[in-house]
């Protein structure tokens, strides 16, 4: 790391110290202290502390993430299914990587405290009995909040449709309850965790170089669990009208209606999409934004209007006394109350119900299909077609059904869950697990990519690579190996032959993948005249009157006078 590296690190905090102290002072020195004392023990958000601590310990203890920080373990912490405990109990606890882990550590800061405060390790005034139980007692209150956020994730774990992970479904819930209590406040907030993620990138990459070249990804949108998202949120308004309730509070319908438009586009839970399979999605974007105006509208609605008084009606005999009035108010305010929150309970049964039979089901198992067969016509002889890892299989197939999506054939707005995969497969029986953890597409562009296996204590890593000729105008052909823990390369997968464009002498040309090596075919009408094996570099081969060079990553075909390109050696980013 060069010098002024660090020197910029170190400017970046004193930029931000010195432009914090000059707030404080500007603000007015001991305001900030004595108004966190009034409602946290000495001033500190102990619960939100105690919960980012708790997710550290997951992501580097039961995750591995002390020795591989930007690798840690992930299949098996996933909730696939309810026949896996492990993965639904720590699905919501768990994360992909580093920055999905910073990411919603920044968001425990930024609206979980928010909701500490509103909650208060004191619940009335600092020194008033607060030690008489534990609904009172500071401590045990501080605690709520962790003992809140496991149950919270728990709930989004087992009424998100799988396999979710992460704990931003507990974060959303956090936002709930500032949205309910503290509208504007919340967006404040939503910012200042921008302000927290800015100094964080600074800090880790001071100055970033990039130049246009090409990537492979994914859409941003389609790593985004919008139902995890949103039950998470429902889950933190019901929490915050409770609170709300108690302490007798109404925020203001207009602020609560725009904090929660602001907060929902601000963290895309417009992105509703489907997959196609194969490495497709679709973005229903009409569709997300109706969602976000309609739940402004039920949660401003649900929380802030006005209780009404069930009033008698004309054929009703007249109330003989003011307190049987009281009586009958009271009645409706309990009614209304009851009808506010009984709107966000339907919606989130609505949200969560589909998940029950989804994550009640096992893989699916269909009767005829085969995982690696090089040319869609069975297993080929001799062929190492998958590689097991203690209770895991990973093998290399292409256009095959989802076996985890297609559990359910349910067809809609011209989609449906009969999805096709194509890449590397990970499947455990015991763990309900079947996943395409390296898209086909991805491996094309890569030419190499990992995958991690593990569970509680272990874990293992199984590479998988592709060796294939690009062919002019006719495809590619290719090879797929997989290696994995204490084995040598393995053949996985060999494509179907592609034939090239030119036409020499009327001949077609064709490269074939085989266990070893690549042949070229020559053919007429579909008959085949020879064949012999891909010369190596800087040598030449000759079958049925026409010789192949091989120069570099080129290929070519020379008849005669005549001599074009047929083939070129894939090239990976």
């Amino acid at each position: 790391m060069a010098p002024w590296q660090t020197l910029a690190r170190i400017a970046v905090l004193l930029a931000a110290a010195i432009s914090l102290g000059a707030v404080y002072r500007l603000d007015g020195r001991g305001k900030w202290g004595p108004a966190l004392r009034e409602r946290f023990v000495a001033g500190v958000p102990w619960g939100t502390l105690l919960t980012v601590a708790g997710l550290l310990w997951v992501y580097l203890f039961v995750q591995n993430g002390l020795t591989n920080w930007y690798w840690p373990v992930v299949l098996p912490f996933r909730a696939w299914s309810y026949l896996y405990p492990l993965g639904m109990a720590v699905a919501s606890f768990a994360h992909v990587g580093p920055a999905h882990l910073v990411g919603n550590l920044v968001g425990v800061c930024t609206f979980g405290v928010v909701v500490e405060y509103a909650w208060g390790h004191y619940p009335t005034e600092r020194g008033t009995a607060t030690f008489s139980s534990l609904r009172t007692n500071p401590y045990a209150r501080a605690l709520a909040i962790p003992a809140a956020a496991i149950g919270v994730g728990l709930v989004v774990a087992v009424f998100s449709i799988g396999p979710v992970i992460g704990f931003s479904g507990v974060v959303f819930a956090f936002a709930g309850v500032a949205l309910v209590r503290y509208p504007v406040t919340t967006v404040i907030a939503l910012s200042a965790g921008g302000v927290v993620q800015l100094v964080y990138r600074a800090l880790r990459n001071p100055v970033v170089q990039a130049s246009a070249e090409p990537s492979f990804g994914t859409p941003w949108w389609a790593g985004i669990a919008i139902q995890a998202h949103a039950i998470g949120l429902l889950i933190g308004v019901l929490l915050g009208v409770a609170l709300c309730r108690r302490r007798d509070v109404r925020p203001p319908p207009g602020r609560l209606w725009l904090g929660t438009i602001l907060f929902a586009v601000g963290q895309s839970l417009w992105a509703v999409y489907w997959f196609r399979g194969n490495g497709e999605y679709v973005l229903f974007r009409a569709v997300g934004a109706v969602l976000v105006f309609g739940l402004a509208l039920v949660v401003a609605a649900s929380v802030a209007a006005p209780d009404r008084l069930a009033l008698p009606r004309p054929d009703v005999p007249r109330l003989e006394s003011i307190e049987r009035l009281s009586d009958l108010g009271r009645v409706g305010t309990i009614g209304r109350r009851a009808a506010s929150a009984g709107v966000i309970v339907l919606a989130l049964a609505v949200l969560a119900a589909p998940a029950v039979p989804v994550n009640l089901t096992t893989v699916d198992t269909p009767a005829e299909e085969v995982f690696a067969s090089g040319t869609g016509a069975g297993p080929q002889p001799g062929l190492d077609a998958d590689v097991a890892v203690r209770d895991y299989t990973v093998s290399y197939a292409e256009n095959v059904t989802n076996r985890k999506v297609s559990v359910f054939d349910i067809s809609a707005f011209g989609e449906t869950t009969q999805v096709r995969a194509s890449g590397v497969i990970v499947e455990s029986d015991s763990r309900h697990v079947w996943t395409t953890a390296i898209q086909s597409s991805e491996l094309a562009f890569d030419g190499w990519s990992a995958v991690k296996l593990g569970g509680l204590g272990w874990s293992e890593t199984v590479a998988a690579k592709r060796n294939g000729w690009r062919i002019v105008g006719g495809g590619h052909a290719y090879k797929v190996y997989l290696n994995g823990p204490g084995e040598g390369r393995q053949l996985a997968y060999r494509s179907t032959p592609a034939t090239a464009e030119p036409v020499i002498t009327g001949k077609n040309v064709s490269l074939a993948p085989q266990k070893t090596g690549f042949d070229l075919v020559v053919s007429r009408n579909n008959e085949t005249l020879g064949s012999v094996p891909l010369p190596k570099k800087g040598t030449s081969a000759a079958v049925a009157n026409v010789t192949f060079d091989r120069n570099g990553k080129h290929l070519y075909a020379v008849a005669g006078q005549t001599r074009v390109r047929i083939a070129s050696h894939e090239s990976y980013e």
